[in-house]
């Protein structure tokens, strides 16, 4: 079983509109040529012909039940009307988590402005995920997405579950501290790359991962995701063969802690 928990059906090179079915179709057809059980969509904090809405992408993939959508949120953009439709959506069972993207928006994650929508994440009891660590686009502010400041967060809302994203990269070892230390905060190890692995490049990360587990312990934080269409899922799954553990931890690293988290029936995949 592998659940990926970090995939886009954002058009990233933008030379082109592409139609939402054709970037679903392209997902799920990768999926199954990597055996891919079931992943979930981040929607944008921006909305445009490129990046399809929270709303569009629920309906899209209502009828496929190998994938499920996390709910994009923006911190400058969102009105009481975004609020009423995520609550619904959740309410609903239709969406599976919500994500932020400090770094790429100039706001710290214990932002005051956000105090409703992490409540509303307890109440419904799905987790958020954060941007952290370099920005794929050089107009990010980094000193946003540090994986330090989501401890301020976890110590504030000791309900709440929170996913860093990206382990953190480059700061992995502050990453490291913040799941060790937050029993609520899980990390995945989505877009270490762009494309595929190099030989050194998966070297390097190899340890500095076995380094975070032999650290944080038994790897019940930490979860499997590509960053698909900007990581290769082939390349990532190399990868993760690559790492030196037993196969029961690489289990739960692969689909066992996103099913618990995300509440994902792998009954029906």
């Amino acid at each position: 079983m592998i659940i990926d928990v970090h995939t886009h059906i954002n058009n990233y090179h933008e030379d082109r509109v592409v139609s939402l079915d054709d970037c679903l179709n392209k997902l799920t057809d990768t999926m199954l040529e990597n055996n891919v059980d079931y992943s979930l969509v981040l929607s944008s904090y921006k909305v445009n012909e490129h990046r399809p809405s929270t709303k569009q992408v629920v309906e899209a993939i209502s009828d496929r039940d190998n994938l499920g959508v996390v709910a994009g949120i923006s911190y400058l953009n969102y009105t009481h009307r975004d609020l009423k439709e995520i609550s619904d959506f959740l309410e609903a069972g239709l969406i599976k988590g919500l994500k932020f993207y400090p770094g790429y928006e100039p706001f710290y994650p214990n932002d005051i402005r956000f105090k409703v929508v992490y409540d509303m994440a307890i109440e419904f009891d799905v987790p958020v995920m954060f941007h952290s660590g370099d920005t794929y686009a050089p107009t990010g502010k980094v000193k946003y997405s540090h994986p330090l400041h989501i401890d301020d967060l976890a110590v504030d809302y000791p309900d709440l579950k929170i996913v860093i994203c990206h382990v953190g990269n480059p700061w992995i070892k502050d990453c490291m501290e913040v799941v060790y230390k937050n029993k609520n905060v899980h990390a995945d190890i989505s877009g270490l790359v762009l494309g595929d692995f190099s030989d050194k490049f998966e070297r390097y990360m190899k340890t500095e991962i076995e380094e975070m587990i032999t650290y944080a312990g038994d790897p019940k934080y930490l979860l499997y995701g590509t960053d698909w269409p900007i990581s290769n899922m082939k390349s990532y799954l190399k990868f993760m063969d690559q790492l030196e553990l037993p196969q029961e931890k690489k289990e739960l690293i692969l689909w066992k802690n996103a099913a618990e988290l995300f509440k994902i029936d792998v009954t029906k995949l």
